[in-house]
């Protein structure tokens, strides 16, 4: 998945940018408010980790901002602030789930994994497409029952083609939920992996509309 990491702490950043991609995810990191919106306008995402205290808006401003335009980014507030006074104004200014510093990186990833699933309308966690299933709380995906090894980039763009079934997905927007901002693109990185997806898992999973971009079908 995509994440938008909304935090000024420089420390505490690096490491839940760290974690997060080393646990499968691609991460945009900013570190204020209003880059957080700017974000949101310009680029796609799964998810928003959003400070409470930030530098230019707060958390509080942010959500209220991004719920104004009728975005339904899902939004999991951190903060240092554990009162019930500050979890209710984090909810009530439009956030879907509060977690209070210090906290456990495994509850992270399992809060991730909920307000997505919730988003999503997904009873579990399982995406499937004919004989092939991929389960997104533990990462791995199956062929006829029988696990198949996928690199960390071959897991992002097969979970973006598995969730956007029978639809089509833009080089482009493959090539954002691999690289960050600041990273650079690989010009043939999303024909290598989609060639080796298709070497994995059977050449007509993956459909190309020459042109316009690829499609998993149902």
């Amino acid at each position: 998945m995509r994440l938008l990491l909304v935090e000024d702490d420089t420390m505490l950043g690096n490491s839940l940018k760290r974690g997060l991609e080393q646990s499968g995810h691609n991460i945009e990191w900013v570190e204020d408010g209003e880059a957080a919106l700017l974000a949101t306008e310009t680029s796609q995402f799964d998810l928003m980790l959003l400070d409470m205290n930030l530098p230019k808006l707060s958390g509080i401003e942010v959500v209220k901002k991004l719920r104004s335009t009728s975005k339904n980014l899902p939004v999991l507030m951190l903060t240092a602030m554990d009162s019930l006074e500050y979890k209710v104004k984090g909810l009530d200014s439009g956030a879907d789930d509060y977690l209070t510093k210090p906290f456990d990186f495994e509850e992270l990833l399992a809060r991730i994994r909920s307000l997505t699933r919730r988003v999503q309308d997904r009873s579990d966690a399982t995406l499937r497409a004919g004989d092939i299933e991929l389960n997104t709380t533990s990462r791995t995906l199956t062929k006829n029952g029988e696990q198949v090894i996928l690199t960390a980039k071959e897991l992002r763009v097969c979970s973006l083609l598995m969730e956007r079934i029978n639809k089509i997905v833009s080089k482009a927007e493959i090539e954002e939920s691999l690289y960050g901002w600041s990273e650079e693109v690989d010009s043939n990185t999303v024909e290598v992996s989609i060639y080796n997806l298709r070497k994995k898992l059977g050449k007509e999973f993956i459909h190309t509309l020459r042109g316009v971009g690829y499609m998993v079908k149902a």
